[in-house]
């Protein structure tokens, strides 16, 4: 399957139009409509439904899509690694998934000073549920991922964040449970919920709530929490968060209340095992590792 071919296919799919896809390439329309025919018949399926408007993707189309993106960036990412300079001038890119946490700003603190020394290096950042992160992170998309209750950190090399975030409820202003300076487990049982997707398919609060989660009246999951504080502000349900992530500031309408008894997440920062970094990626673990052991110490 030719890279050529597969951004051929992702311009079409992006602009909906051979024409318009045409233009975009700098080519005629016979010889994109004839290579969009040849993968068609090189793979076997049928990716484009060529309407009289614009042309949609068929579901195999959609799949082909998804997989097409992920090979050009890895692609891409390859070329710049074995095109960096080796020079003492550190250049390069460091692509990094990351889970929401306010612990981010300690990794924030590492790449701001290391950019003074090499401003060369850039820095990709991609936010994401576990599923994702662990999903790219294993395509060799990120060189690191920031996971937040890992259980699974086991099957790669990782450093603890030396940092931990706190879970509680994030609610209107207004909200009853706004007058409590602390969330106790029967100030859930019946209350409208949205929960990440994650702490949702772990059941990791069974244990502090005194019941199952799937007893909880959970109305909704996300998987980002900026969209969900939009649905609290607007008085839909709480939300079950980690501290920091959400703007509660004088003028905010929400606001937010720890868990008692206190429930914490911990955090790491991973990466596959036998790992065979850039110049620039491992400048910045070491990096990494020299801040949070001070930070430790």
């Amino acid at each position: 399957m030719d890279i050529r071919i597969l951004d051929y296919f992702l311009t079409v799919a992006r602009e909906e139009s051979i024409s318009k896809a045409a233009q975009t390439l700098h080519m005629t329309q016979p010889p994109l409509s004839r290579a969009l025919m040849e993968l068609e018949e090189e793979i076997g399926k049928q990716l484009l439904i060529r309407g009289s408007r614009k042309i949609t993707l068929t579901e195999d189309g959609l799949l082909l899509r998804k997989r097409a993106a992920e090979i050009i960036a890895l692609v891409k990412k390859t070329e710049e690694e074995l095109t960096a300079p080796d020079s003492a001038d550190l250049q390069g890119d460091i692509y990094i998934g990351c889970g929401e946490t306010d612990a981010m700003r300690l990794i924030a603190r590492t790449a701001t000073k290391l950019r003074k020394q090499y401003p060369g290096i850039k820095y990709h950042l991609s936010s994401g549920n576990a599923e994702d992160l662990h999903d790219k992170l294993e395509k060799g998309l990120f060189d690191f991922a920031v996971l937040i209750e890992a259980s699974d950190i086991k099957n790669y090399d990782y450093i603890r964040i030396p940092a931990v975030d706190v879970w509680g409820l994030l609610m209107q202003k207004n909200h009853p449970l706004a007058e409590r300076s602390e969330i106790h487990p029967e100030d859930l049982w019946d209350l409208p919920l949205l929960t990440s997707r994650q702490a949702a398919s772990n059941n990791e609060f069974s244990g502090w709530l005194k019941k199952d989660f799937d007893q909880l009246n959970i109305v909704g999951t996300y998987n980002l929490v900026y969209n969900a504080s939009l649905m609290v502000a607007e008085g839909f349900a709480c939300a079950l968060t980690l501290d920091g992530l959400v703007d509660t500031g004088s003028g905010s309408s929400l606001c937010f209340r720890p868990l008692s008894p206190r429930k914490t997440a911990s955090m790491h920062m991973v990466w596959k095992k036998y790992q065979r970094f850039t110049k620039a990626s491992q400048r910045f673990l070491d990096q990494i590792q020299h801040d949070f052991a001070l930070l430790d110490a």
